[in-house]
């Protein structure tokens, strides 16, 4: 790590959540009752969705709304171009899994361990920031690791570094998909995405994303990250969280309320010499649209194990 804020440590963060935000969670990303083990706390098989800890950064201990704009710009970052949060987007998000979250921290002590990767400017087009955390209980183990990259829209020209080149995770072509998913959003998908801990305006108010360019109020880039994670879980991993290891997606672009999402996915074949947890473990590749229409999700890529799957594993009482 080289560059203008490379290798800048966070304080690290305590977090925490109850069962109700897990359930929230689920229900928001677009979980089904044939999949009981998410949504209902008495369930017996009754588990946190793996991409859950994605919102935490977020979300911190807070049971209560939050000034999202004073939280972004609370930490200012050595050596690093003053950045305004009020025009950021998600970039590409990836993120490892170790251990099955419990389904409350309560009697616990979680922390997110952030830092930054690296800050890097795209022109006139904006700024890169790219970071990584790991959710760890206080003392013991780590429990998932996340890569992510925030777009400061208008915000580049300051001299920086261009940074690394991406790589790339293309669907194959001329072959039709394993699976196909559809999710059909609301005007309302939004407001209730947010209540998870992330509180952009950009997701509630149609001012920000009008003068960013959007033309009114989009969906959070997480939303249509999680929801793909779902897709692929529920279509080809039996809705098992133990067979998702590894997830990730560039957000293309952007998603408007009440759209459709359509994810196509593939099979890419077993990854030869990996017999970690046993073994049997896929590479899956997959892309995100709107139906009929643009690309918002590429470059998409999980680890899984592949079954078949009916959308309910786990969920019988």
């Amino acid at each position: 790590m080289s560059g203008p804020g490379a290798g800048f440590q966070y304080p690290s963060q305590e977090v925490s959540w109850l069962k109700r935000d897990v359930l929230l969670f689920a229900n928001s990303i677009g979980c089904t009752a044939e999949e009981l083990h998410f949504l209902y706390e008495l369930h017996p098989n009754f588990q946190v969705f793996p991409t859950y800890p994605i919102i935490l950064p977020f979300k911190h201990t807070d049971q209560e709304v939050i000034d999202f704009y004073a939280r972004s710009s609370s930490t200012p970052i050595p050596n690093a171009p003053k950045l305004d949060s009020r025009r950021v987007v998600d970039g590409q998000r990836s993120m490892t899994f170790f251990k099955p979250l419990p389904p409350s921290s309560q009697g616990r002590s979680f922390e997110l361990r952030s830092k930054v990767l690296g800050i890097y400017d795209k022109g006139k087009a904006g700024t890169v920031m790219e970071t990584e955390f790991v959710l760890a209980e206080k003392g013991g183990d780590v429990y998932a690791k996340a890569v992510g990259s925030s777009f400061f829209v208008g915000q580049g020209n300051w001299g920086g570094p261009k940074g690394p080149p991406t790589v790339n995770f293309p669907p194959p072509e001329g072959k039709k998909p394993t699976t196909t998913h559809t999710l059909q959003l609301n005007k309302e998908s939004a407001l209730l995405y947010r209540l998870n801990g992330d509180y952009n305006p950009l997701h509630a108010d149609p001012t920000p994303g009008t003068k960013m360019g959007f033309g009114g109020t989009i969906m959070h880039g997480l939303f249509s990250w999680n929801s793909a994670a779902h897709a692929l879980l529920q279509t080809l991993g039996n809705s098992d969280p133990a067979n998702l290891r590894e997830f990730q997606a560039r957000f293309a672009a952007p998603v408007k309320p009440g759209d459709k999402l359509v994810t196509r996915a593939w099979r890419m074949g077993k990854i030869v010499g990996d017999d970690d947890d046993g073994g049997g473990w896929e590479e899956v590749r997959f892309v995100t649209s709107v139906e009929g229409g643009k690309v918002v999700l590429s470059n998409g890529r999980a680890v899984m194990r592949c079954g078949n799957s009916n959308g309910g594993g786990g969920s019988k009482l």
